[in-house]
């Protein structure tokens, strides 16, 4: 192994580690949903968490250098908090969550086409599709666990499709910027303005959460999974990976996401781990081999 291979190295294990905590939080959200809460009072509430953690640590600068920069800053919020996770959330209440996982998880693919249709420096290899394919195959293996019939709702299979557009597009302006500023000052801005512009869709969808409901234990400490752990120390942590280790190759780590997701909502919450199940995980780590090799 090379010094440059052995200088990144870690850096792809904390790839892997960071989607293996971002599997989890289906089941914490899930555990949430059944707790009352609405996706909307999710977001707000775990990023509220992040951004109150992160300005302890963030320096006190509160513009970007440009105005330009500024608004990719926006688009970050956008594109990696508000409507990401609204269109993910919500896209699970008109359809099927194998659907929606399924489709999200098309996210590295769909970073690999707008990569090379927009970033010239960004170059399509046969390891990297390979890799994709193969991986994504795990992943319909491991949602769908041998289903052969697709329920599909088209407005739900919509918004499941946009949040994977919007992930693919965060991750290519994440790779723009995350060499300006630091992870820090990018992912408190993140966490703002994911809060800002998620603001309007109260309107269509009210607070219905009470205090009682809030700070039951179950609630408190799966929120606090997810402000802490998942938003707050992930996305730093997230910020500093693209910066390493590239745009693609770190997004091709999320189709590791349904093996951590099956893995603990087996002991969690009682579903079984099927051979099929097995299969899948086996095909989803070949293909982020041969696509990171």
């Amino acid at each position: 192994m090379s010094i440059t291979k052995n200088n990144t190295l870690h850096w792809h294990l904390l790839a892997a580690a960071i989607v293996g905590i971002w599997g989890a939080t289906f089941v914490n959200t899930k555990v949430l949903f059944n707790s009352g809460l609405t996706p909307l009072e999710i977001f707000v509430l775990r990023f509220i968490i992040a951004y109150v953690c992160i300005w302890f640590i963030s320096p006190r600068k509160l513009f970007s250098k440009t105005w330009r920069d500024e608004l990719i800053m926006v688009l970050l919020g956008i594109t990696g908090g508000s409507v990401f996770f609204l269109a993910e959330n919500y896209a699970v209440g008109l359809t099927y969550v194998n659907n929606v996982s399924f489709i999200v998880c098309t996210a590295p693919l769909m970073t690999v086409i707008l990569g090379i249709m927009f970033v010239k420096s960004i170059k399509a290899t046969w390891s990297l599709i390979l890799g994709s394919v193969i991986a994504l195959l795990g992943v319909a293996i491991v949602i769908f666990n041998g289903s052969l019939v697709l329920h599909l709702n088209p407005w739900g299979d919509l918004l499941a499709l946009l949040a994977s557009v919007c992930w693919a597009v965060y991750s290519l302006l994440m790779k723009r910027i995350s060499h300006q500023y630091s992870a820090v000052f990018i992912t408190r801005k993140i966490f703002f303005y994911g809060l800002l512009t998620v603001l309007p869709a109260f309107i269509f969808d009210p607070w219905t959460a009470t205090s009682a409901m809030l700070f039951t234990p179950k609630v408190v400490l799966n929120l606090l999974f997810l402000g802490l752990i998942a938003s707050f120390l992930c996305f730093v942590l997230w910020t500093l990976v693209i910066a390493k280790i590239g745009a693609m190759t770190s997004s091709n780590y999320l189709y590791l996401n349904p093996i951590s997701t099956v893995v603990i909502s087996a002991f969690v919450l009682d579903e079984p781990m099927t051979a099929i199940a097995y299969v899948g995980s086996a095909l989803i780590l070949a293909g982020v081999i041969i696509s990171n090799k």
